[in-house]
């Protein structure tokens, strides 16, 4: 069961072990030459470590539906260079709604959000994250939603894989109940299943970095 993260070799093409091949995208009009690059760059570190294929669906979703590919954000989520380059990726595509904060259902949209605050911070423009817990906790403030932000606070939840929408539907729900105000969902990757059209039906907005269509596009790229 191959990764796509893999070389015609079988080799893993980690930047220690040689260059990776960046893929060129037609430049987005709404972004700055370095705002250009490092989403290039977070497609290609994408493709490399966190999108799996297989011949036969093999892959359970948490939809329960079965997949021949799979599309793991964590990887590269929790990789130094990843989330530096999803805070700035992610940053560029948040600020235009100009959120008091971001953040998800855990653990998807976590390392994001920790990493768009910071990108904010950088920037000069500080944007504060939070988390939505799947489960409340019994004790101390039982509270569904953790982080510094409170009822009146205008928000953008973040996710990485939209498949179905019902991690996001869960998460804009919860923090709706808090007193939240929801602008938009943004998320890493579209697996172009339905859930960005269920998710319209809730929010003003849904947007992806980048769609499974892309990643694909990468893929044979490549070969």
């Amino acid at each position: 069961m191959p990764r796509l993260a893999q070389n015609e070799d079988g080799e893993d093409k980690h930047p220690d072990k040689g260059r990776r091949k960046v893929h060129r995208q037609k430049p987005d009009k709404g972004l700055t030459p370095v705002g250009q690059y490092a989403r290039n760059g977070l497609l290609s570190l994408l493709v490399e470590k966190s999108f799996m294929f297989s011949e036969t669906p093999t892959f359970k979703l948490a939809s329960g539906k079965m997949s021949s590919y799979y599309v793991n954000c964590k990887k590269t989520a929790y990789d130094a260079e990843g989330i530096n380059l999803i805070g700035s990726v992610v940053f560029d595509a948040v600020k235009k709604y100009s959120p008091t904060a971001v953040g998800g259902l855990t653990l998807g949209a976590d390392p994001i959000a920790i990493a768009v605050a910071g990108e904010s911070f950088r920037r000069g423009s500080p944007i504060k994250a939070f988390v939505v817990r799947k489960v409340t906790k019994e004790h101390g403030t039982k509270s569904p939603v953790e982080g510094d932000v409170s009822a009146g606070d205008a928000v953008v939840i973040l996710e990485d894989v939209i498949t179905t929408g019902d991690s996001a539907l869960t998460a804009i729900k919860s923090a709706r109940d808090f007193g939240l105000k929801v602008l938009a969902v943004v998320a890493l990757v579209d697996r172009q299943e339905g859930g960005r059209e269920r998710l319209l039906a809730e929010v003003p907005a849904v947007e992806a970095i980048f769609t499974k269509d892309e990643l694909l596009a990468h893929l044979r790229s490549q070969n």
